[in-house]
């Protein structure tokens, strides 16, 4: 559970260039993470739901920047 808060505090810190950057990254390791299940390569199967959670983390932080930006 700490790991998790430590997480969120980590990502509402960054700005959004950072985010979107980080974003970019996860995504990547994602279709990678992919290619190596398929072909039987996978080393840490966790991990894939690791970066799945963390790309759904920064899109909610995202999307809650944005309402609140557009209720401003």
């Amino acid at each position: 559970m700490a790991k998790l808060d430590t997480r969120r505090s980590d990502l509402a810190a960054k700005t959004e260039d950072q985010l979107g950057e980080e974003l970019g990254n996860l995504k990547r390791e994602a279709f990678n993470l992919r290619f190596q299940a398929a072909t039987n390569q996978l080393e840490k199967s966790s991990r894939v739901k690791e970066v799945r959670r963390d790309i759904a983390r920064i899109k909610t932080l995202q999307s809650a920047r944005s309402r609140d930006t557009a209720a401003k």
